[in-house]
């Protein structure tokens, strides 16, 4: 589900999210798959990175490589928080989140990663329990996010976190491979 045609390849080196049209159980064991792999794939994106490569914007005009980092520890709270209201409420609306603000905090801009890093081990241990304890009905349930024509079902909720770490990790690693930082 990622639209790759006239995007730009430093921005969206995955291409954009397209959201999924109906429920595919395959599909959706996938995305639970992605998502707990994310800490593992990050910690090796960042992995050997100095202080200096870490306050690199991944694009000019872009977040640096550790606001990536707590930024996707940032957005995968949100999304946990999200999928459970909508396993346990009916049609919850749900406030986004002013992610440009979010990333210009002290925690965001000075903090270490490891935090982050040791959050997103817990919270996609959590998540992906959750996630995998999921019937299809539950897939199915609604959420509203504040502000949206539509309610969003989990399973396209869990569609788009699971291309979401994918996105951030390929912006960090193609950085990491125009820079020349392998090795």
């Amino acid at each position: 589900m990622i639209n790759t045609g006239t995007v730009d390849p430093i921005r969206y080196p995955i291409g954009t999210f397209q959201a999924p049209q109906q429920f595919e159980d395959g599909k959706v064991q996938e995305w639970i798959a992605a998502i707990r792999g994310l800490p593992n794939d990050l910690r090796a994106a960042v992995f050997g990175l100095n202080d200096e490569q870490l306050n690199t914007p991944y694009r000019d005009g872009g977040w640096t490589v550790a606001q990536v980092v707590h930024h996707l520890a940032d957005a995968s709270m949100n999304a946990f928080l999200r999928t459970k209201w909508g396993v346990t409420e009916d049609d919850p609306t749900v406030k986004p989140f002013a992610e440009s603000e979010w990333a210009k905090t002290a925690d965001a801009c000075s903090l270490p990663i490891e935090p982050s890093l040791l959050l997103l081990d817990g919270l996609h241990a959590r998540w992906t329990t959750l996630l995998e304890s999921m019937t299809e009905a539950d897939f199915h349930r609604l959420i509203q996010p504040e502000g949206a024509l539509r309610p969003m079902p989990l399973y396209v909720l869990t569609a788009l976190y699971a291309w979401h770490g994918r996105h951030h990790t390929a912006q960090i690693v193609s950085l990491r491979k125009r820079k020349g930082w392998w090795g």
